[in-house]
């Protein structure tokens, strides 16, 4: 993994194994400002869903139909994410420190099942109120994206064998699917 000319390790590689370091932001020593945008998303949709135009009338019952069954597998998918975690369970992106990597459960399927869960829940808003929320629900696709990035920087740091566990699970957010 390095250049091969015997210069030693690449850029993105840096010297003792450790994993190169993350291009995004710590936002603090847990990650405090990353949860802080989450809440800024989140009132962001919920302010576009509220005074967004309404669906139109035609096809409005199978979107609910819809955001409903959205809204149930998005709740499935954070409960489960959240009892898989068990007391290891944070608001933050950085992990707990007594924490162990959890592969089994719904994280044997996919690595990031509350983001998932979250995405599903906006995703749900949208159908059942209005387009509007659509653009709320593609930044925090792009968010939960990076903040997904930057806290696999960390797991990488602390689980030496996470980088196993990413190429066995591939899925980050949605089993089967993302």
């Amino acid at each position: 993994m390095n250049s091969g000319d015997g210069s030693g390790p690449t850029p993105d590689e840096p010297a003792g194994g450790q994993p190169p370091p993350s291009r995004l932001p710590a936002l603090g020593r847990r990650g405090g400002g990353w949860v802080a945008l989450q809440v800024v998303i989140f009132a962001v949709a919920a302010v576009a869903g509220l005074l967004g135009p309404d669906w139109p009338p035609v096809g409005r019952l199978w979107l609910r139909i819809a955001g409903g069954l959205a809204f149930v597998a998005g709740v499935g998918l954070l409960l489960a994410g959240g009892a898989g975690l068990g007391r290891q369970l944070t608001p933050f992106p950085r992990p707990v420190a007594s924490g162990e990597l959890r592969q089994d459960g719904v994280y044997g399927l996919v690595r990031h099942p509350i983001y998932g869960g979250v995405l599903m829940g906006l995703l749900a808003w949208a159908l059942v109120t209005s387009p509007l929320a659509l653009a709320p629900l593609a930044l925090g696709a792009a968010f939960f994206d990076a903040k997904r990035r930057r806290e696999e920087a960390w797991l990488l740091a602390q689980f030496p064998d996470y980088a196993e566990y990413r190429e066995r699970v591939p899925r980050s957010f949605l089993p089967y699917l993302w």
